[in-house]
């Protein structure tokens, strides 16, 4: 009976305590619906002027003629009455059962702009008739870019209460059912097993290995208790990733500790010019773009080669240096490598091999043991310079890109308690392809090494997967995603990287205004010229002679665009050591020779071709300046230079063509995608582009800016690193508990 007793004070506890569940969720609900309902009231509403707005325009100073619009608009059952108010606080026309305490002048204050630099703007208002409430909004209706006056709809407002009753009513019964359900569950729990489960979760709270059948259960709250303070801590940040908000995560998940990035290009350097002055550049590489503002947010050590001229100037005597200049809230720890070794490890295994093996970009790769032999001595030495630089021995590594895939392996067999998150930037290729490296197994192997190997898309990840169970003896688990091998497990996963938001260039950026006039007149190009723009390393994988094609296809198809359109190509020189990179030059400057020939006259240049490194600040002016930016990538990862571009346009304005074998093609849906080896639809898409209307441009570029603000830098570091630090809780809580104990292999 005791056992008995306790179950049913536990049954009372329980049921007590899922009523009062019932009731906050009830409360938590009701806020939400009707914040959905809300914004399909708003919605609705703006829908449904928009579609009369080329109507209404045409027939605006026609009272008749607007009423007979505003009618139609009204017989949406949720439309109650509508006006139509001119710039002037006037009413030009109203529905018959249009509300007078709504009048044009009551509601003007609202949209109407207080000074002439504000624009007009939208307005919402929840208000009570005599028939219940009703949501009142206001809406600008603009004529090429000055408002002629605004719409005002009544909408009724009763549906949202007879909802909220039914969400309310199922929410209580499910609970009901629930609290019943669990009731009869615990008494029947009790009277089978009630001292031997107390007694294994004393054992449990001790600290004591549990038994094989509560591991499960173990994890299973583990999981709980992070999805609980990862969604609590979502709703009290708005869901918005910030870098303070990477800061608040980092500190809960690691407790000020910082993070070691190993990564080949370091994020600034220094450069020595005539006269001794050093200067300081930012790299054009996608990887820097990326990781730079994360370590701004959550600092560490950017362990990366040091290849600037000033470099060792610049840093202390063990190669440390502070950035960025000014702000200094991270460390650069620069490994300084000979000639043979960067021509080897850099320029040999990693770009003329790995380079071309993971593009599908027609350029055959080459393999040398030599190359093979510095790649595998500049691992080791990096691998060494993380265990000098961390301070635990379970620290968090990020292992960056392909320059390292033996790294993860070499830092395990020195810190087995490591949590290392290994992420390769650039496509993985299928595991035929992946054949062709003689070194096959010893890059997998390395990667395996790592806590969790990251890809930018599915696919690749996919395709990974392939190549382990191909070329390894490992179990793949293919629920959770990962691989046991060698006894240690390696999650996998796809984290699509982005870019900052705000970005901090584009926030020092001049208006999009000032960008244009400037940028035109140092192109020597008159106010009425049509600009497009392309950034990018020059690089056989970004399609730079493909792009210059398209644009010759573009003249073809649409001769109303010679004399008119320019478009300026930004190529940072890259590699130029490898005889594949040497003759792009040649060949990219040979073709826009080639086609400024054909088109050219009076001054007039359909290419300008500028082959030296930009500063951000520059490249921003260009993306702000441009009336279209051209992605055409034969293959890519990711690419950044797309979600830079719809960063920089603040004026939502500009159209991105974007390549569909980039990984942004998956995510910047609005822009128009392309296949960049068909030169008529590339073309044809650069035509549509400078055509397009303010309108449409504004939609593209708002939906595609609002996915970037939500799917930011942050959020990719947030998701990653949270990953990690979680596996090392997993880890350490696994010790504690006496589950396995990593020894001095990793195993």
């Amino acid at each position: 009976m005791t056992g008995m007793s306790r179950a049913l004070r536990f049954t009372v506890a329980l049921v007590l305590g899922l009523g009062l569940l019932t009731w906050a969720a009830s409360l938590i609900v009701s806020s939400t619906t009707r914040d959905w309902f809300m914004k399909d009231v708003r919605l609705r509403g703006q829908l449904a002027v928009n579609g009369a707005r080329r109507a209404l325009v045409a027939h605006w100073p026609d009272a008749r003629a607007v009423q007979a619009i505003l009618s139609e608009i009204t017989r949406d059952e949720r439309i109650m009455a509508a006006a139509a108010c001119s710039a002037g606080l006037e009413q030009v026309a109203a529905t018959v059962a249009y509300p007078d305490r709504f009048s044009c002048e009551r509601i003007g204050v609202h949209v109407r702009p207080r000074s002439p630099r504000e624009r007009w703007a939208s307005w919402t208002s929840v208000d009570s008739l005599p028939g219940g409430q009703v949501h009142v909004s206001a809406i600008p209706i603009r004529d090429d870019g000055s408002a002629v006056g605004f719409v005002v709809l009544v909408q009724d407002m009763s549906y949202v209460g007879r909802r909220e009753a039914k969400t309310q009513g199922f929410l209580v019964g499910a609970f009901a059912i629930l609290a019943f359900s669990a009731s009869v569950l615990t008494v029947l729990a009790a009277r089978l097993s009630w001292r031997g489960w107390t007694r294994q979760m004393r054992d449990l709270l001790r600290g004591e290995s549990p038994r094989p059948e509560f591991q499960p259960i173990l994890r299973d709250v583990r999981d709980l208790v992070e999805r609980l303070v990862a969604e609590r801590e979502q709703e009290g940040q708005g869901g918005a990733w910030t870098p303070e908000r990477l800061k608040q995560t980092l500190n809960r998940h690691l407790h000020g500790e910082r993070i070691v990035v190993v990564a080949n290009r370091e994020p600034y350097i220094d450069e020595l010019r005539e006269g001794g002055e050093v200067v300081t550049l930012h790299p054009a590489s996608g990887l820097v773009t990326a990781l730079e503002p994360v370590m701004r947010a959550c600092s560490g050590v950017w362990v990366a080669h040091g290849s600037g001229s000033a470099d060792r100037q610049t840093a202390d005597e063990r190669g440390h240096v502070r950035v960025p200049p000014g702000e200094e809230s991270y460390v650069v720890r620069r490994v300084w490598l000979s000639p043979e070794e960067e021509r080897g490890y850099y320029y040999g295994f990693s770009n003329e091999g790995l380079w071309p093996l993971c593009h599908l970009a027609h350029t055959r790769p080459i393999f040398k043991s030599d190359d093979w032999r510095h790649y595998e001595n500049v691992n080791r030495r990096f691998a060494e310079t993380v265990c000098e630089e961390v301070d635990s021995d379970d620290p968090i590594v990020l292992v960056q890109d392909y320059h390292f895939a033996l790294a993860p392996r070499l830092i395990r067999e020195r810190l087995p308690r490591a949590t290392i998150l290994a992420f390769w930037h650039i496509p993985w290729p299928n595991s035929e392809r992946l054949g062709i490296c003689p070194w096959r197994t010893q890059l997998l192997d390395g990667l395996l090494g790592a806590s969790i190997v990251g890809f930018h898309t599915q696919m690749h990840c996919n395709n990974f997967v392939d190549a382990v169970d191909r070329y390894l003896e490992a179990r793949i688990d293919r629920e959770l995603i990962g691989f046991v091998y060698q006894g240690r497990s390696t999650l996998l996963r796809a984290y699509p990287i982005s870019i900052e938001w705000p970005d901090h260039w584009a926030e020092s950026a001049p208006p999009a205004a000032e960008c244009r006039k400037s940028v035109l007149a140092d192109l020597g190009l008159g106010p009425e010229a049509l600009l497009g723009v392309g950034v990018d390393r020059l690089d056989y994988t970004k399609g730079v002679e493909e792009r210059f094609l398209a644009v010759e296809r573009a003249l073809e198809l649409h001769p109303d665009l010679v004399g008119r359109f320019t478009f300026v190509q930004l190529a940072a020189p890259s590699r130029t050591l490898i005889d594949r990179y040497r003759e792009l030059n040649e060949r990219v400057e040979r073709e826009a020779a080639r086609i400024n020939e054909r088109f050219g006259k009076d001054g007039y240049r359909p290419i300008i071709l500028k082959r030296v490194h930009h500063e951000p600040p520059a490249v921003f002016r260009y993306y702000r300046a441009a009336d279209v930016c051209y992605v055409s990538s034969l293959h890519d990862g990711m690419n950044l230079v797309a979600k830079e571009f719809v960063s920089a346009r603040e004026d939502e304005r500009g159209v991105l063509v974007l390549s569909h074998f980039t990984g942004a093609a998956r995510e910047l849906t609005e822009a128009l995608i392309v296949n960049p080896y068909d030169l008529d639809e590339a073309g044809e898409a650069l035509a549509v582009a400078l055509r397009m209307s303010e309108i449409e441009q504004r939609d593209r570029m708002r939906a595609m800016r609002r996915y970037l603000a939500e799917f930011n830098v942050y959020r990719w570091a947030g998701r990653m690193l949270g990953d990690a630090a979680r596996l090392r809780r997993q880890d350490r809580l696994a010790i504690r508990l006496g589950i396995h104990a990593p020894t001095e292999n990793g195993t």
